[in-house]
């Protein structure tokens, strides 16, 4: 992984990391809302439900469009594909440890 990519997944963990932004996504999981829509159940102001999309946004889990007044948004894949990635890389090379580890263990 190079400075980039580990700056990047930096900022999916940061955007992860903060429970308003994990209920934003869990609310955009069941359908596309209104910024509106979203700042109700959250007990939030409008100014702080768009800088959590902001983050959201930026990190490529959230896609927001405006029609007319209402500004909508909707889940994007793209920064659930990071961690995928992420955790896949980990995964391997953690597997190849544990492996590697089994067979030291069984050879004594």
């Amino acid at each position: 992984m190079n400075l980039a990519q580990a700056a990047d997944i930096d900022r999916v963990f940061h955007a992860l990391g903060d429970p308003t932004r994990r209920a934003i996504l869990d609310r955009l999981s069941e359908g596309e809302q209104s910024v509106s829509g979203l700042a109700g159940p959250l007990s939030i102001t409008l100014t702080a439900v768009a800088q959590h999309l902001q983050v959201l946004e930026e990190t490529g889990f959230v896609r927001t469009r405006k029609v007319g007044r209402v500004r909508t948004c909707r889940v994007r894949p793209a920064g659930f594909q990071a961690v995928e990635r992420w955790i896949a890389e980990h995964r391997t090379t953690w597997t190849k440890r544990l492996d590697r580890l089994g067979e030291l263990l069984e050879e004594d």
